[in-house]
């Protein structure tokens, strides 16, 4: 009964789904984590790294990519739809399913100011932290790997943020340390 409310992204179910936009939610859930974290004078993004093949090359599996001189993208999700987007081929157009990924797109205005937009499949927001996060270049990059850390379960070795981490990562493992021996 459902193949036929799945066929069209404008056709809803009988109560009220629309198929397409679900199987891309689920695809974006399946997928590694992406951070985003913007600061007064600073963006970062970071991402989970998953373990690639022995025959696969590490550059195929770039969840971050530099679109031009000042936007970048970030995703989870399905590489391949993330692919079509860096491409530039199309966005959304009549008769095409909706990507099946979510997207951190930052980018600098004319003077500098920093940008953080997210894209899912149903839904486009902009996020905005605290103002001393914000102010603080080093915080933010510390607020991306830390947001990183709940999630990968492997550390640091299998993140990739468009930064040197390996200072940070010491620093958070050492704050996190001493907030256990306090406890």
């Amino acid at each position: 009964m459902s193949d036929r409310y799945d066929r069209a992204i404008t056709v809803f179910s009988p109560d009220g789904h629309l198929f397409q936009v679900e199987d891309a939610q689920e695809a974006v859930k399946k997928g590694s984590t992406a951070v985003g974290v913007r600061g007064k004078n600073i963006v970062v993004l970071g991402v989970e790294k998953k373990a690639v093949a022995k025959l696969q090359e590490d550059i195929t599996v770039r969840k971050i990519a530099l679109l031009d001189d000042h936007v970048a993208l970030a995703f989870a999700g399905l590489t391949a739809d993330a692919r079509i987007l860096i491409n530039r081929r199309y966005t959304q157009s009549n008769g095409r399913s909706p990507f099946g990924l979510s997207a951190l797109i930052i980018s600098f205005d004319n003077d500098g100011t920093p940008r953080l937009y997210q894209t899912d499949p149903s839904e486009f927001l902009e996020k905005h932290y605290t103002e001393e996060v914000q102010a603080n270049d080093d915080e933010c990059i510390k607020l991306t790997l830390k947001a990183l850390l709940e999630v990968v379960q492997s550390g640091g070795k299998n993140m990739e943020v468009a930064e040197k981490i390996e200072e940070y990562i010491t620093e958070i493992e050492k704050e996190r340390e001493e907030e256990a021996e306090q406890k």
